[in-house]
């Protein structure tokens, strides 16, 4: 077995040279700084290969990277979808099937395709949690319960999930992220592939709000960390509103164990449990980013209606009512992320961009409605961008409608990225149950509503429309873009007693930056000068320049 062991890693560490040296002479020239995150304005960037990078992404199928054989037919189907980033699992189990010998042939080999495609790739790091389970961890872990103890529920029945209050839980995690950052600064520290990093995923307990192994009870009966109390005091005017209101519920106090502050039940078995999951990940994240410092974020499943902790979602994720929790835990984490599964996007979002957190969606249902929310999110949150989950399960993807609005926003990115901050970029989702909305760009207000509206398509009748969604950007004081589809736009001043009419409009494309017109529309496609419109199911670019008369 130790022969055959040597043998393998003599192969892998083969594989690795000659996959380093094909990633050499394929790469472009390196850029000057390592992938980070930037503020500009009033939000923050990913900067890569030192320009600001709108992540127009898509997340593969749990599986889908474990060969290079399965991805095979996949690269084509992503570059038929404009992705210019992939977010791609790296499973534990794989890179160390045996304690302490790592083996990255498989990781060489993907990431080396994705430079092939042009892609860059955020890696996500399925290790001691996956959708809260512990899954992805090596057989050697899952089979030596002793030393790599699970979480319990009430009952005393142990679950497929490591605690967080095991020191070798902790530290064989911590070893492998390490050997992994290890090799991804050897073989890409230049050349920056892989952009961002995601350690852990979905981080959460299940089915009940706690751990109530030994190890948790001792914590649990214990004082609450001193850590914990010095940042809720120091933080006090600033935390979110849900967790000030159940501190001050129980007197804002300062000393005593968990209930003694926060009194008896899951809500409190819930920050009990956020807190040592976000040391836990924190102590991950501070090890890596020792080796390689690329941007890091952990996500989380998001609350089914009504439910409660460990009932209808994993308990003690990073969600928005705990987040003070996790920012406490967890300061070296730089962002945290919704993944959806269920409406209310603009809700979520809300929550997620409090507290000045950058929004990045890294999961959504890959559904009729992400096409729409792209633009919507790019535009009324400035995001770090957008990512639908499963990107390589549709048969025609060409067709699809996120294939279309990624070609758009691609070619907008360098306009996006140079209005960042500034107020001067709206976006727009509407539906038939919200029809219109109102936008204000200085003196101008801009009265959008869905395309259906108009009552010029036989849609419109229909019981459901399908969502409309569009970025609009502010270039100069009357200039604008809109980008996008389903959408009708009429104007008015705020300042002054004066009608706006449409002085120029044109349709086009940016080709490497530059603005190219494939027609003019100051016809019928404005409705002789009442409207900018983008009918639904239609992705365009419009350039329009307003004016004002008597």
């Amino acid at each position: 077995m130790k022969r055959f062991i040597q043998q393998l890693s003599l192969s892998c560490w083969l594989i690795g040279v000659f996959t380093i040296v094909s990633l050499a002479q394929n790469s472009p020239t390196p850029s000057k700084s390592i992938p980070h995150l930037k503020q500009q304005g009033g939000t923050t960037q990913l900067i890569v290969h030192d320009k600001p990078y709108l992540i127009l992404g898509g997340e593969l199928a749990n599986s889908s990277f474990t060969s290079t054989e399965y991805m095979q037919p996949i690269w084509p189907k992503l570059k038929a979808l404009h992705l210019n980033t992939v977010l791609a699992p790296v499973y534990w189990e794989l890179i160390e099937p045996e304690e302490g010998v790592f083996d990255f042939a498989l990781l060489d080999q993907l990431i080396f395709e994705a430079k092939r495609h042009d892609f860059k790739l955020i890696l996500l790091w399925f290790a001691s949690w996956k959708n809260s389970m512990s899954s992805h961890v090596p057989s050697w872990v899952k089979t030596d319960q002793e030393r790599f103890p699970r979480v319990k529920d009430d009952q005393g029945k142990s679950h497929e999930i490591l605690t967080p209050f095991s020191e070798s839980n902790l530290m064989a995690d911590l070893r492998a992220y390490q050997a992994l950052m290890r090799h991804i600064k050897e073989i890409d520290g230049e050349q920056h592939t892989i952009i961002m990093m995601q350690p852990e995923n979905e981080i959460g307990m299940l089915p009940v709000a706690r751990d109530h192994s030994l190890l948790a009870n001792k914590q649990f009966s214990a004082d609450v960390p001193v850590a914990l109390m010095k940042y809720l005091v120091e933080n006090k005017s600033s935390l979110v509103p849900e967790f000030y209101e159940r501190w001050k519920q129980y007197g804002f106090k300062t000393e005593g164990n968990w209930e003694d502050i926060f009194g008896v039940g899951s809500h409190t078995d819930e920050l009990f449990m956020a807190w040592y999951y976000a040391k836990f990940t924190n102590k991950i994240v501070e090890a890596g980013k020792a080796i390689h410092p690329l941007p890091m974020f952990v996500n989380a499943a998001l609350i089914r209606p009504g439910r409660k902790p460990g009932t209808g979602y994993p308990s003690a994720g990073p969600l928005p009512h705990i987040m003070d929790i996790w920012k406490a835990g967890a300061p070296s984490i730089d962002f945290f992320s919704p993944d959806f599964y269920f409406p209310n996007i603009e809700y979520w979002c809300d929550l997620y961009t409090r507290q000045g957190n950058p929004l990045f969606i890294p999961e959504h249902r890959f559904d009729n409605t992400v096409a729409a929310k792209a633009f919507f999110t790019i535009g009324h949150y400035e995001s770090l961008g957008f990512s639908p989950f499963s990107i390589d399960s549709k048969p025609k993807p060409a067709e699809e409608d996120l294939a279309k609005g990624y070609k758009i926003l691609a070619q907008l990115t360098p306009l996006i990225t140079e209005q960042h901050g500034q107020g001067k970029i709206k976006g727009i989702l509407l539906d038939k149950e919200k029809q219109e909305t109102i936008l204000t760009f200085g003196p101008y207000e801009f009265v959008v509503k869905h395309s259906h509206t108009l009552g010029w398509s036989a849609e419109a009748k229909n019981e459901v429309w399908e969502p409309a969604g569009a970025i609009i950007i502010q270039t100069q004081e009357n200039e604008f873009y809109v980008a996008g589809t389903g959408v009708a736009i009429t104007f008015r001043r705020t300042d002054a007693d004066k009608i706006v009419g449409i002085l120029k409009a044109d349709e086009g494309y940016f080709d490497q930056g530059n603005w190219n017109i494939l027609r003019h529309l100051n016809g019928d496609q404005t409705h002789q000068g009442r409207h900018i419109r983008i009918f639904q199911g239609n992705y365009t670019i419009q350039r329009f320049e307003l004016y004002d008369y008597e």
